[in-house]
């Protein structure tokens, strides 16, 4: 009789520190897996926790909950297939990074993670005690080996599985969303499957924590590389995979191959999941935001709509005399053609108020960037007024090339609980809109056809906050500003890659200052979603007070 082997493979959605429920989701696995004849279930590295925890394992009574949890699912999973999920381990005064087998009521096999990441967001080391390298485990007629996510990325932990018996590689992962992430993924597991010569399941967690995203994607691969499996991306899923033991060992049968998109719907997905999990998982369930007649302000606005709804999602225009009639009319289009409410609050008396209860002070100075901010912190003031009268959070509209130069007025328009373009370029911003006007895709809750309006995608941006006012007055053509930043912030390149890039060595040295000097504002600037592998957060941590400049003799003050 040939031996076969049914995986049920969960690529779910954990909310962070909600042990009970993410217990319940993934007995919701179990029972799913049970009902289709698994031998085994299995979710991701750290579901049970959520991830990326951060010092929240370092709290003993945290711990002491999820060694509680795992040891309650093991009792009510007796009965059925064998559960994989990841958690915490306690060995002394050791703290691991762990995935779990339950089966027949207990903890019959502990993966403990060996390889701790320790770069871009992740910081491991700070939390966890690397493991030893783990041996296989028996499930039914199988031996599987399991490499903990970033284990699998050194093949050290595969080849001694594969030495010691294992005849599969289930490798659990929570690996965070980057651009092309997906591609990198898939290269280093090739290398473990022709190192090994054995069949392996990539499982990848799904959803947003914070900033970043975990866009799933999860696939298995078959001993001569073949795709045999394909989850889709930024979704959840769960899927059956068999396998079958011939001659030459076991073999995934073919299965559902998801399609992969290109990346920048991915980097839309990732916006419109990752504001979708921040407001749910943080309690909030309507958003508002200043609508400008801009871009930016458009672009958040489609987001919001299709990850919440445009129901649950209230724009508010706040016209000064410096405000385009053309401005009014596209803000107005953007939210019509969304379907969301458009409220409109004039900031011509609270500026007059403000500007009065100055004057004792200010009244016989000229006018300056200080009236401009004025407007902004009064826009921000009143939106912030609405999100505490009706309990809808307020989104920040700034991008990537703003956040970069500090183009943007804290406590102004950089006020609000989150941003979704936080880590997309100013030209990624465009191109976006362009993508999301032509595309609708069913996870997309905001309607189909041009919700953002040529004209506020095709007008030279502006803030409104002077007579004729530009972009342009202050900043390079935003293709020139973010090619340097490119080369300045995602490459960590210098002045001299600048100019061998084509840019004056002036401007290039205007915009790294810039930079530097605008730390402070990001430093209190909201979470944003992460679609880089150097994103303003934990994959570029900089001192707010920085004296150092490229090329500069640096030799300080007395």
């Amino acid at each position: 009789m040939t031996d076969r082997f049914r995986l049920t493979l969960a690529q779910f959605n954990p909310v962070m520190g909600d042990l009970a429920g993410n217990a319940a989701r993934a007995r919701e696995a179990w029972a799913q897996g049970r009902t289709a004849g698994a031998d085994m279930v299995a979710l991701p590295e750290m579901f049970l926790t959520g991830y990326n925890p951060q010092d929240l394992v370092l709290r003993p009574a945290f711990q002491a909950a999820c060694l509680r949890e795992i040891e309650a699912l093991a009792r009510d999973c007796a009965d059925g297939p064998a559960l994989g999920i990841g958690g915490l381990w306690l060995e002394g005064t050791q703290l691991h990074n762990a995935w779990f087998v339950l089966k027949e009521g207990r903890i019959a096999a502990t993966a403990l993670k060996h390889h701790l990441p320790n770069y871009l967001v992740f910081d491991e080391m700070r939390t966890f005690t690397a493991g030893p390298i783990s041996g296989p485990y028996a499930v039914g007629p199988m031996r599987l080996g399991t490499p903990v996510c970033e284990d699998a990325w050194y093949p050290d932990v595969a080849e001694t599985l594969a030495e010691t018996g294992a005849e599969v590689l289930l490798v659990p992962n929570g690996s965070p969303y980057y651009r092309d992430k997906l591609e990198v993924r898939f290269n280093h597991m090739v290398a473990r499957v022709v190192e090994t010569g054995l069949p392996l399941v990539y499982l990848n967690m799904v959803g947003g924590q914070d900033d970043q995203v975990f866009d799933g994607g999860s696939f298995v691969l078959n001993p001569d590389c073949s795709v045999a499996l394909q989850l889709p991306v930024m979704e959840e899923a769960l899927a059956h995979v068999d396998f079958e033991r011939g001659p030459e060992g076991w073999r995934a049968e073919p299965g559902a191959r998801a399609h992969v998109p290109e990346s920048l719907e991915q980097d839309y997905h990732a916006m419109v999941v990752s504001l979708r999990d921040y407001m749910r998982k943080s309690g909030f369930g309507k958003a508002l935001l200043g609508l400008s007649g801009g871009i930016d302000s458009a672009m958040v606005a489609a987001v919001a709509a299709d990850a919440l709804g445009p129901e649950n999602l209230r724009c508010v225009m706040l016209p000064s005399e410096y405000t385009s009639p053309v401005s009014l009319e596209d803000a107005a289009g953007v939210a019509k053609r969304l379907g969301t409410r458009l409220d409109e609050l004039p900031i011509s008396g609270p500026r007059a108020a403000v500007t009065e209860a100055l004057a004792p002070l200010m009244g016989d100075l000229p006018p300056d960037i200080t009236e401009e901010n004025l407007q902004s912190r009064l826009r921000g003031l009143l939106l912030m007024a609405l999100s505490n009268k009706f309990g809808e959070m307020l989104l920040t509209t700034g991008n990537k090339s703003e956040v970069a130069v500090g183009y943007a007025t804290i406590y102004g328009d950089m006020a609000g609980g989150y941003n979704p373009l936080k880590d997309l370029y100013k030209t990624r911003v465009f191109a976006a809109a362009r993508w999301r006007n032509a595309n609708h895709r069913a996870w997309m809750k905001g309607p189909a056809g041009e919700v953002i309006p040529s004209r506020v995608i095709s007008k030279p941006p502006s803030a409104e906050l002077r007579a004729d006012q530009r972009d342009s007055d202050s900043l390079p053509d935003y293709e020139h500003l973010d090619a340097m930043l490119e080369i300045l912030v995602d490459r960590d390149g210098s002045i001299e890659d600048c100019v061998a890039a084509g840019f004056d060595r002036a401007e290039a040295s205007r915009i790294e200052h810039l930079i530097y000097v605008s730390e402070y504002k990001r430093f209190q600037s909201a979470p944003g979603t992460r679609l880089s592998k150097r994103a303003f957060w934990l994959d570029r941590r900089y001192p707010i007070v920085n004296r150092w400049r490229d090329g500069a003799t640096n030799r300080g003050t007395p």
